[in-house]
């Protein structure tokens, strides 16, 4: 280390970082986190750092740099590490009280957003105000990306947890969104606060003997209130959210869910019993069934 503090050259740790991580990630993802990893502490995209092949870490930089692969080794995911992700084109702070938001979920915003956007652009909705309920808001992803592209929309948001809640009231605020957040288990709930123009929700929908499909550091780490059903009632959430909708749901608006991709003819099977009508069952980027929207009429 020399006088100004500063201790070995970026691009050796680079190379002790990729050799440490070897054993447990494809090297792409390898290098996707040393980026993510340099861009949030030093403010350096890759092209930035390639053009400094001499940089040297300040000592503190590097005691984060050691903390952040010591992390990595554990499978703690590179969000947590951070404290951050993006969606939809907004920094959303999470921590393991909520799930990480996916790009999948990104593809349903789009969609409300697209069916609203047309609406209030041909003066349907023009002066309204736009109503919205998210359900199971986690970080306030789905909730915060709405409100922000719909200024005109009042947003609410339920979820049981209140640590998930804090975490959305911090990234609402971050974000210069005003949300109304409820902290509430939806399946124990007789009544809304309000009728809705929008009724979405990601709720819990992976079954019990799904687990083993998915990747160590989302099992070890994501909580599994906001993951797992039953594997004999995996539409619970759905059939509750259903019939709060059938009452709260305005005579026009949309109802949204993300869905389980090995369950969507079950899903689209429910709202009709329920007695929704326009059911659009919708694939994801992955080209998997993924999302699912129902009218009243």
């Amino acid at each position: 280390m020399d006088a100004k503090g500063f201790i070995m050259l970026v691009q050796e740790f680079k190379k002790h970082f990729f050799t440490e991580l070897s054993d447990l990630y494809p090297e792409t993802e390898i290098q996707s986190f040393f980026n993510i990893l340099i861009e949030f502490k030093l403010r350096l995209s890759r092209v930035e750092l390639a053009l400094q092949s001499s940089l040297k870490f300040k000592n503190s930089e590097l005691s984060f740099f050691q903390k952040a692969l010591i992390n990595l080794k554990n499978q703690i995911p590179i969000q947590y590490i951070i404290g951050e992700t993006e969606f939809y084109g907004l920094t959303f702070k999470v921590n393991k009280n909520v799930l990480i938001p996916r790009p999948e979920t990104e593809d349903l915003v789009d969609w409300i957003l697209k069916d609203y956007q047309l609406q209030i652009e041909n003066y349907e909705l023009k002066n309204s105000k736009i109503k919205i309920l998210d359900i199971g808001t986690g970080s306030g992803c789905i909730a915060i990306s709405l409100a922000k592209n719909f200024p005109n929309a009042e947003v609410f948001a339920i979820d049981i947890s209140s640590e998930a809640i804090n975490t959305a009231k911090i990234n609402a605020r971050n974000n210069k969104v005003d949300i109304h957040f409820i902290e509430a288990d939806v399946l124990t709930l007789s009544e809304l606060p309000h009728k809705f123009d929008v009724i979405v929700s990601n709720p819990p929908y992976v079954r019990e003997l799904e687990k083993e499909q998915m990747q160590t550091n989302v099992l070890a780490n994501e909580p599994h209130v906001a993951l797992f059903v039953k594997n004999d009632d995996p539409l619970l959430f759905y059939d509750k959210i259903a019939k709060l909708a059938k009452l709260y749901l305005n005579k026009t608006g949309h109802l949204y869910f993300e869905i389980n991709e090995y369950l969507g003819d079950e899903t689209v099977d429910l709202l009709k019993l329920k007695g929704f009508k326009n059911i659009q069952l919708k694939k994801d980027i992955f080209g998997v069934d993924r999302m699912t929207k129902a009218t009243l009429i």
